[in-house]
């Protein structure tokens, strides 16, 4: 829209690309709920788009875990097969090769189950942001039903807000910390108790001065393990599509300053690769911080209780 000459503010693509891309990754706000509840006790509790998708990983998980163990569990003795023999290797390197070396022998029975269920719930998570699953729902509604974009009153259209990695929400991976936060209190009482739980948190045998630093710093560091957890899942699967949106809007940008559809698509020939590069790589990290989180949170369990100072 030009306004006395000048465009308006807003009109231009650079003016949108920060908003869209914000638009793609963040949580649907409190004006676009998927569905519409009253407020409890001062809490809004209207369905946002990482709340159902929570609600898709927790059926996804259930379905692809717990379906194909119960049937193995029910033929009896004989071994594994298809899905379940995957989920048994992985059970197996998740307890042999994480859960055991950290929190020993004696607990590692205890402490597996828990492991688990974060790297199942997260790999599930993170690998479902990458499906553009609402993107094509805005198509189908678009071009084949015929609804326009503007059309705020439409379903389909209330659920295109916001992306679809849950796991890129502070909120959600602050609530798995939080977990792994009383998970290392809980492993560090039942093995020591609590008060000897709490002295194991400084070196004994070290002059009293020392501890009128040292306390508070390691009690810092216990704030602190939840808090990296929080940051390190969430930043992972946000950055990697801000950059994959960020390569692809560059065709938007490069068409608007050179004024040519061309320019645009010259530019398509070197950003679609490298968001396709980019999204290869997604697919490792997907992996990797679903492996990361569930390895952190062995370690800082098994540091609770097996104290080497």
């Amino acid at each position: 829209m030009i306004v006395g000459g000048e465009k308006a503010p807003g009109s231009s693509v650079m003016d949108q690309v920060g908003d869209n891309i914000i638009h793609h990754v963040s949580n649907s706000d409190i004006h676009h709920p998927i569905v519409h509840l009253p407020h409890l006790f001062g809490i809004d509790m209207s369905v946002t788009k990482h709340v159902l998708m929570l609600w898709i990983v927790a059926v996804l998980v259930s379905a692809a875990v717990i379906i194909p163990i119960r049937k193995y569990l029910s033929r009896g003795n004989s071994a594994p097969s298809g899905i379940a023999n995957a989920i048994e290797a992985v059970v197996k390197f998740i307890r042999d090769s994480i859960v055991a070396p950290n929190v020993g022998p004696k607990w590692v029975h205890t402490w597996t189950p828990l492991i688990l269920t974060f790297f199942f719930f997260i790999l599930f998570a993170n690998a479902i942001g990458m499906v553009p699953i609402f993107d094509v729902l805005g198509l189908f509604n678009r071009f084949v039903m015929g609804v326009p974009a503007s059309d705020s009153h439409n379903f389909i259209n209330g659920m295109l807000h916001g992306g679809v990695t849950a796991t890129g929400n502070f909120n959600v991976t602050a609530a798995l910390a939080t977990i792994t936060f009383f998970s290392i209190i809980v492993a560090g009482t039942k093995a020591h108790g609590f008060l000897q739980h709490i002295k194991n948190l400084v070196p004994h045998g070290l002059a009293w001065p020392i501890y009128i630093i040292l306390i508070p710093i390691e009690l810092m560091g216990l704030i602190v393990k939840p808090f990296a957890l929080t940051m390190r899942l969430a930043a992972n699967m946000t950055g990697g599509h801000i950059a994959l949106l960020a390569l692809l809007s560059l065709m938007a940008i490069f068409a608007e300053m050179f004024h040519s559809a061309v320019a645009g698509i010259g530019v398509a020939f070197v950003s679609v690769p490298m968001a396709a590069a980019i999204s290869g790589l997604e697919v490792i990290v997907v992996m990797v911080q679903a492996y990361v989180f569930t390895l952190l949170t062995a370690v800082f369990v098994g540091m609770s209780i097996n104290v080497h100072h």
